[in-house]
């Protein structure tokens, strides 16, 4: 289901940015903002392996993005820290720039 509005001001993205609030699909317990559905691309890890993002494809062939972190609290699970993955992009490379300009680490150095 796309939501222009709610999920906008819930996410705080700008207003022209669409997002997308998938049906949630039964099966293991993931992150509510991944879901099982979406087919990850790509995954960057940082140099210390303790971020990474990920690229995936949604089933209606939109692309978006979610950044990671990896805790020995945690037993090296792999848990969400931002709120990325509600950004519907039209392809992998503009998934992949949106990300690099939100997360610190994966910016290009100058």
């Amino acid at each position: 289901m796309w939501n222009t509005e709610e999920t906008v001001a819930r996410a705080a993205l700008p207003a022209s940015v669409m997002t997308y609030d998938p049906p949630r699909a039964k099966g293991p317990a993931l992150s509510k903002r991944i879901d099982p559905t979406w087919i990850v691309i790509d995954s960057i890890e940082n140099a210390s392996h303790d971020r990474c993002v990920d690229l995936f494809r949604r089933t209606d062939d939109t692309f978006g993005f979610e950044e990671f972190r990896r805790d020995v609290e945690d037993a090296g699970a792999w848990t969400p820290v931002q709120y990325y993955s509600h950004a519907v992009y039209v392809s992998r490379d503009a998934a992949y720039d949106a990300a690099s300009r939100e997360v610190v680490w994966l910016r290009p150095a100058d």
